[in-house]
């Protein structure tokens, strides 16, 4: 007889693992249907089919005069100045978040609770809301960028010292083998080792949060923190909505831009 033709046993079914995604997908169920009950849904109001339309109307008839006037306080202008806000405050935060991401990075040569006091600092700077954070720096430095900057960079630096601590997790152990062998102190593990190998992960994520904060910036603007959120919201609360609808134009293409950008950088130095 072919022993080709035999077949296999069948594998036996573990009931243990499948008992578990079981009450896994009955407790995903139960929770979204709970959280369904704690929204107080009244209805669409009667005006919102008006309202919507005449936003659509403002994207398809945009206030084209508000695109460069030489005001400073014209679209271009105040994208520019959201690109600033983001740029800084990302520049800011990848360089202080380094230190963070050695101290949260779990390694065989550290205790276990050093890098859990890091994991949970950084777990505590990134529950505050940028919105929130605006707030509070409006408050120290008053309405503007520099709010803006504050706010994103304080922000940010939670995000991106997790991101780098779980690159320097990753890491592999060869190379800073090979430089302690060759009677290198930690400072020269670090330098030659650990920060060569890991440019290509802090590039990636300090551009992937730029990203973020690009779309970041253009809300902070909505509670004064800079940038195009500002004059949004105005021009929505007077109904003004050809220039809402070039507002959102250059939003858009201000974002499909620098993804495009930061895009291609990642393709080149990653």
């Amino acid at each position: 007889m072919d022993t080709s033709m035999k077949k296999l046993p069948a594998k036996p079914v573990d009931r243990k693992k499948q008992t578990i995604h079981w009450l896994i997908a009955i407790a995903t169920i139960v929770i979204i249907l709970w959280s369904f009950t704690g929204i107080n849904f009244g209805g669409i109001k009667a005006t919102a089919g008006q309202i919507a339309g005449a936003i659509f109307a403002g994207i398809f008839h945009p206030d084209w005069s508000y695109v460069y006037n030489g005001s400073g306080e014209d679209l271009i202008s105040q994208l520019w100045q959201t690109i600033c806000i983001a740029f800084l405050g990302t520049f800011i935060s990848a360089i202080i978040s380094l230190p963070f991401a050695f101290w949260a990075a779990h390694t065989r040569h550290k205790h276990w609770y050093t890098s859990r006091s890091g994991k949970i600092v950084l777990a505590i700077i990134r529950s505050f809301p940028e919105i929130v954070l605006a707030l509070m720096f409006i408050k120290a430095v008053g309405p503007g960028s520099a709010a803006g900057v504050l706010a994103l960079g304080f922000h940010s630096v939670g995000m991106l010292a997790k991101l780098f601590s779980e690159a320097i997790e990753n890491l592999e152990e060869g190379p800073n083998e090979a430089v302690v062998a060759a009677g290198g102190s930690k400072f020269h593990v670090i330098m030659f080792s650990t920060l060569p190998n890991l440019m290509p992960a802090l590039i990636s994520n300090t551009l992937y949060r730029f990203d973020v904060s690009i779309r970041s910036a253009s809300i902070l603007g909505l509670v004064g923190a800079g940038g195009i959120g500002y004059p949004l919201i105005i021009a929505l609360q007077y109904r003004q909505w050809d220039r809402v609808g070039i507002i959102l134009l250059g939003i858009i293409i201000m974002v499909v831009i620098i993804d495009w950008i930061s895009g291609w950088i990642r393709k080149k130095l990653v």
